[in-house]
């Protein structure tokens, strides 16, 4: 299989994949769709099961958050979202109404910021998500980058309206389209047009200043000077994320079932993102530690099925790769994110386990599952224990302030409890400091944990994890050896998944409060 149609059979699957992610789809499915061999769709799932872009339950395949890495290479690689969410965000503030960004893609635009305000009857468009171009104001602002204004009266659904206008780039061609949307139940169309035209041109005028690397002048935002952005330097040899060596060891590993092609050509289109303005041929080499033959190859691939084009020397992303799951995935629950994960665990360690993040002097249980056995340990989604008492609660504890720590009073709650406070910032330093925490029947008699922080990406601990067991099935020494391994392994890939969700939503997820 040549490394060019390996990268498009891939993409392939891929797509299918997509068409309705959130139910899961079976290998025969996708021989149905693509029309491939099932030898090669074994094969393409199995190299992206390795990757960890989908996960295979039996014979389910479900699209996973670390595809995400993929539309993440468009969005930062454009630098549109990274220059223009904060004027977005002010807009939305001032006005209370919802903003977006969209791009032209096709004969559609897709969104690659949205600035939703939370209602009843909100808006449900996610980043990724495309829309015909001449149904919606985005759209019409693009088709028609001149007219200063395009309005949508409920063209792509009944109650809905938006005002957009271009936003240009140094250039001077319309690089987005911005729009403020609402609905009926609030505004008439002409009605939010005149509420909000000032402000959106004024916005406008904010995100040209941004992309043009002037200062931007609006006195809600101060006179910031945003900086040109320099041209693109080649990667630094040392930094570069190389692949060549990993595809070749997973090869070894796999055998037949690893399309070394398909990951090379994956790795080639998420390095296309790592600079703004895109990257030369030699420069994507660099970065990857692949052939300059093998990249040419896959950026013919991309160029041909849309994803990539070229840019004088340079190859950059396009838009179109938001439709590999990313406005799916970007919806994604906390819980729904850490679940599959915790399944995994519970099946490896055999005993329940959970998620928890701290609420006040709580912790708050966001996931859990189950083991099956006579006796088990009863909580569910929702239940708030007290996180002194807790094995979660101590990991997320030691990521506090120590005046967080001293303003609670501890209390029995069984003869194991620890109640001095003293005593109680010394379990929590050590905690700290090993990694993890053990509780041994302090909140309940016969209950025993231990538990491992989740942590973002700039190292803070956001929930923790934990495996609980009866104490007359495991001893603390046993949790030790046998179940902290599994656990932190656990933790490192939930983070890793989370990453991407978090990165384009931002730590409000986390919070229970």
């Amino acid at each position: 299989m040549e490394a060019a149609g390996t990268v498009e059979r891939g993409l392939a699957v891929l797509r299918a994949l997509t068409a309705e992610p959130g139910r899961p789809a079976r290998a025969t499915d996708l021989v149905r769709v693509t029309g491939l061999a099932r030898s090669t769709v074994d094969r393409v799932l199995g190299t992206l099961a390795h990757l960890g872009y989908v996960r295979i339950d039996g014979r389910d395949v479900r699209l996973a958050p670390r595809l995400m890495e993929v539309g993440e290479a468009y969005l930062t690689g454009s630098g549109l979202r990274d220059a223009l969410t904060p004027v977005a965000e002010r807009l939305a503030e001032e006005l209370d109404e919802s903003v977006s960004l969209a791009v032209r893609d096709g004969d559609g635009v897709r969104f690659v910021v949205q600035v939703t305000r939370r209602r009843t009857m909100s808006v449900t468009f996610r980043v990724g998500d495309l829309l015909p171009a001449g149904r919606c104001a985005a759209g019409l602002a693009l088709l028609d980058p001149s007219a200063p204004y395009a309005l949508d009266d409920q063209l792509i659904e009944p109650g809905l309206i938006a005002v957009a206008a271009p936003v240009r780039g140094p250039d001077g061609r319309a690089a987005c389209a911005l729009s403020v949307v609402s609905h009926t139940s609030r505004h008439t169309a002409a009605g939010l047009r005149d509420h909000c035209l000032p402000a959106l041109r004024k916005a406008v005028a904010d995100m040209e200043a941004a992309l043009a690397g002037r200062p931007i002048a609006s006195a809600e935002m101060g006179a910031v000077p945003t900086g040109r952005p320099p041209v693109p330097a080649p990667p630094d040899p040392a930094a570069a994320v190389v692949v060549g060596d990993a595809a070749r060891v997973a090869k070894r590993e796999l055998g037949m079932g690893f399309l070394q092609s398909l990951a090379r050509g994956l790795a080639v289109l998420v390095a296309l993102g790592s600079a703004r303005g895109g990257l030369t041929l030699a420069d994507c080499a660099r970065a990857t530690g692949l052939p300059r033959a093998t990249v040419r190859r896959a950026v013919q691939s991309l160029e041909h099925l849309g994803y990539a084009a070229a840019d004088g020397g340079r190859f950059t992303l396009l838009p179109r790769v938001l439709e590999l799951g990313y406005a799916h995935l970007s919806g994604l629950t906390f819980g729904e994110i850490v679940l599959p994960h915790l399944s995994d665990l519970v099946a490896r360690v055999r005993e329940s386990a959970s998620v928890a993040v701290l609420s006040g002097d709580d912790v708050v249980y966001v996931a859990r599952v189950q083991t099956v056995g006579i006796m088990s340990v009863d909580i569910t989604v929702g239940t708030r224990l007290p996180a002194y008492a807790t094995s979660m609660g101590r990991v997320l504890l030691a990521g506090q302030p120590e005046e967080r720590l001293a303003s609670i009073v501890p209390r029995r709650l069984s003869p194991h409890t620890v109640t001095s406070r003293a005593e109680l910032a010394a379990a929590v330093r050590r905690a700290a400091a090993d990694g993890y925490a053990l509780v041994d029947q302090e909140l309940e008699e016969g209950v025993r944990s231990i538990a491992v922080p989740i942590r973002d990406r700039a190292g803070r601990t956001v929930a923790a994890v934990n495996v609980a067991t009866h104490a007359g099935r495991a001893g603390a020494a046993d949790l030790v050896s046998r179940v902290l391994p599994a656990l932190t392994e656990t933790a490192a890939r939930m983070e890793a998944d989370l990453a991407y969700t978090v990165a384009q939503r931002g730590r409000p997820e986390f919070s229970a409060e």
